[in-house]
C-alpha cells in the first residue's frame, strides 16, 4: 500500500512539473517567432556559456593538480621567452609570452605552480579543454554543419593566437598574485582571467568559423 501511495505521490508531482516546462517552452517558442534573431543570439550566449564554463572547471582541475604530480623538478626548471625583467608593487619577475617564472618561498625552496610544470599544465589543460569545447559548441551552440577539417585547423589557429594574447597578459600579473595570494586564490584568478578574456574572444571567433547550416557542396 505505501509503496502504491509513493508512486501515485511521484505521479502527481511529474504532472505539476509537466505544465510548468510545457508553459516555459511555449513562451520561448513566442518568443523566438517573434524575435528570431535575438532568440537565436540568447540561444548561442546561453549554450556557449554553459560549455565554456565546463571546460574551464576542467582547466582549473589540470592547473591545481597536474604542476603537484609533474612534481618539484619540473617547478624549478625554467622555460620562458622571451625573458623580460621586470619590477611591478615591489616584485621583480621575468616577463615571457611562453613559459612561467620558477617560483620560491622566503627560504629559497621551490614552490610547486611555476616553471615548465606549471606552462605543461596549462597548455595541457587548455588543449584538452578545447577537444571537448569543439565539438559542443560547433554541434549544440552554433549548429554548424560545415566542413568539420577546416574549422578545426581554423580553431586550432584561433585557440594558438588566443592563447599567446593571454599569456602575454597573464604573466604580467601572474607573478604579482602569486607574490601576494594563496595557491588556490591563485589559481582561481588565472582560471576567470584567462577564461573570462578568451571565452569573449572565442564567442565572435566561433561565430565565423561555425557558419550554420548545411556544409556548402560544390557542383
Amino acid at each position: 500500500m505505501a509503496n502504491r501511495e509513493n508512486i501515485r505521490a511521484d505521479g502527481k508531482k511529474q504532472q505539476e512539473k509537466a505544465p510548468v516546462s510545457q508553459g516555459l517552452a511555449k513562451a520561448w517558442g513566442n518568443f523566438e517567432k517573434k524575435h528570431p534573431k535575438l532568440a537565436k543570439w540568447l540561444y548561442q550566449i546561453f549554450y556557449f556559456f554553459v560549455f565554456s564554463m565546463g571546460v574551464t572547471i576542467i582547466q582549473y582541475l589540470f592547473f591545481t593538480f597536474m604542476p603537484a604530480l609533474l612534481g618539484e623538478g619540473l617547478a624549478g626548471t625554467e622555460f620562458m621567452w622571451p625573458q623580460v625583467h621586470m619590477d611591478i608593487f615591489g616584485v621583480e619577475f621575468t616577463w615571457s609570452l611562453l613559459g612561467y617564472n620558477v617560483l620560491y618561498d622566503d627560504a629559497g625552496a621551490v614552490l610547486i605552480g611555476g616553471g615548465l610544470g606549471y606552462f605543461i599544465s596549462y597548455e595541457v589543460g587548455s588543449f584538452v579543454a578545447q577537444c571537448i569545447n569543439f565539438p559542443l559548441q560547433r554541434n549544440i551552440t552554433f549548429k554548424s554543419h560545415g566542413n568539420v577539417a577546416y574549422q578545426a585547423m581554423w580553431y586550432f589557429i584561433a585557440w594558438i593566437v588566443i592563447s599567446l594574447v593571454c599569456n602575454a597578459f597573464n604573466n604580467l600579473w601572474m607573478p604579482i598574485a602569486a607574490a601576494y595570494v594563496a595557491p588556490a586564490v591563485y589559481n582561481i584568478l588565472v582560471t576567470i582571467i584567462t577564461g573570462g578574456v578568451s571565452m569573449v574572444i572565442f564567442f565572435f571567433v566561433f561565430k565565423i568559423i561555425f557558419p550554420e547550416g548545411e556544409a556548402k557542396h560544390k557542383a
